[in-house]
């Protein structure tokens, strides 16, 4: 077969393809590999297995070719260790006895390729001219995806989907104007994102932006941590102290989980807003503030009034403006790009190069129904990055919970009874935290209720037990 023109469009290609050649005779891997190397393919030849493992443990190589017949280990064991290493190597097996069944197993246990000795050259060549094409267009690919990524990116939040682009665009209009805003959404869907953008991209942008999580502090300490405190205003007040509204006197503050607020604190909330003045806990001075509240809440606060669990008067306030979070499974479309994102965040963070995930990997990641959101797959791909091996992650690196999903009553799994609407409540809360490794302010977040609830349920569901037994 003509060797290609030098510096030929074929031959760059060729160069981003390196071959290790494994085979027990010597004299065949140094035929092959000079041949190969005369076509433009950067090739390498050993005779012993494990050295052809080590090559692909270090990346050194993208194809094996592999004889099917040596003495320590067949081709298809090494087919299997291979593709442990590393999911994305392509593996041409070679064998002296030829035949169909034989191709298919190949084929079926990951081989790219099962060629018969002696090897046709030009259908050695047009296979790795093959892979040599598609691991150029995934580069480029890559290339592109990294633009895309930069160009989506808006002040931290990424998305493409038309749900994103609707709420990215009232983010915009809202932001040029002071006043105040409700954005709501699931738990994990980045509505402190959104909350941030408002605040940089509005006329105060240079000035404090402050966070408070209310569903993380009892009602006193909210007091003291929102409107300050004096000195001996309480027990442990050792000194004076500002709260986030003086703190943040011109800016923003932006009131995280407020649909957990008590109604002595709606109170408070309603008249700073209303009157613009704050007092220290344990002051009788009254301080004016210019200070724009940006409130978030996972509940539906239409309800929460209707309940008489928050303030109507306080609610009207705060939503005459408001945005709507969509949450991960309502825009399935941007996983993708949130996935390349986190790889690459997390790529810099661990001093790791990642190409992508494996397609087996994203399909799991496709089907999943993401109860946590963003925050959840922010949180998968971060610990994926941490124990996987490869610049491909592969599902083996996911989370066990996405490897084995819980069986949904009624597809052949588990078999489906009528319960209790608690027992149901019970068993969700349960599985949540084992999914969780049993971490209460995590499973807070994705259940949807403040940390102080769940600890109220977990104490009542354990005296239930004591009680049974």
């Amino acid at each position: 077969m003509p060797l290609a023109a030098a510096n030929s469009p074929a031959e760059v290609i060729r160069h981003n393809l390196p071959v290790c050649v494994l085979d027990d005779e010597a004299d065949l891997v140094d035929i092959t590999t000079l041949k190969l190397s005369h076509m433009g393919f950067p090739a390498l030849g050993t005779t012993r297995p494990e050295d052809a493992l080590g090559q692909v443990r270090a990346g050194a190589c993208r194809v094996v070719l592999a004889d099917m017949k040596m003495p320590n280990m067949d081709g298809f064991a090494f087919l299997e260790k291979s593709l442990q290493i590393d999911p994305s190597i392509a593996v041409i097996l070679v064998t002296g006895f030829y035949s169909v069944d034989a191709a298919i197993e190949a084929i079926r246990r990951g081989a790219h390729d099962f060629l018969c000795k002696p090897i046709d050259d030009e259908r050695l060549i047009k296979a790795l001219d093959e892979l040599a094409e598609v691991s150029t267009r995934r580069s480029q690919i890559r290339a592109l995806d990294d633009q895309l990524l930069s160009n989506l990116e808006f002040e931290g939040i990424v998305g493409r989907s038309p749900a994103m682009l609707e709420m990215l665009d009232m983010v915009r209009k809202i932001s040029r104007h002071y006043t105040n805003v409700l954005i709501t959404g699931p738990t994990g869907s980045g509505k402190e994102l959104v909350a941030r953008a408002l605040h940089q991209m509005s006329p105060v942008a240079q000035q404090k932006f402050a966070v408070c999580n209310c569903s993380a502090l009892v009602d006193t300490l909210l007091e003291s941590q929102l409107f300050g405190h004096m000195r001996g205003a309480f027990t442990g007040a050792t000194d004076t102290r500002q709260g986030l509204f003086e703190y943040a006197n011109g800016g923003a503050v932006f009131l995280d989980e407020i649909g957990e607020t008590s109604p002595q604190m709606q109170a408070k909330l309603l008249r700073l807003i209303q009157n613009r003045e704050i007092q220290r806990v344990g002051s009788p001075e009254i301080k004016k503030v210019e200070v724009r509240i940006i409130a978030a809440t996972n509940r539906d606060l239409r309800n929460e009034v209707l309940a008489g669990r928050f303030r109507e008067d306080l609610f009207y306030r705060l939503s005459s403006l408001e945005i709507q979070v969509p949450g991960l499974a309502d825009r399935p479309e941007d996983i993708p790009i949130l996935v390349r994102y986190f790889l690459k965040k997390y790529s810099e963070t661990y001093g790791k190069t990642f190409q992508g995930l494996t397609r087996r990997a994203q399909m799991v990641l496709l089907h999943h129904d993401w109860p946590g959101n963003v925050r959840e797959l922010e949180n998968v791909i971060s610990s994926a990055a941490i124990t996987a091996a490869n610049e491909f992650i592969d599902v083996g690196d996911l989370p066990l919970n996405l490897r084995k999903p819980a069986v949904h009553g009624g597809t052949g799994g588990e078999v489906w009874r009528p319960l209790p609407l608690d027992e149901i409540r019970r068993m969700h809360i349960r599985r949540v935290l084992d999914m969780c490794n049993g971490n209460r302010v995590r499973a807070s977040q994705i259940l949807g209720i403040g940390r102080t609830s769940l600890y109220r349920f977990l104490k009542n569901d354990a005296d239930s037990s004591k009680a049974l037994s």
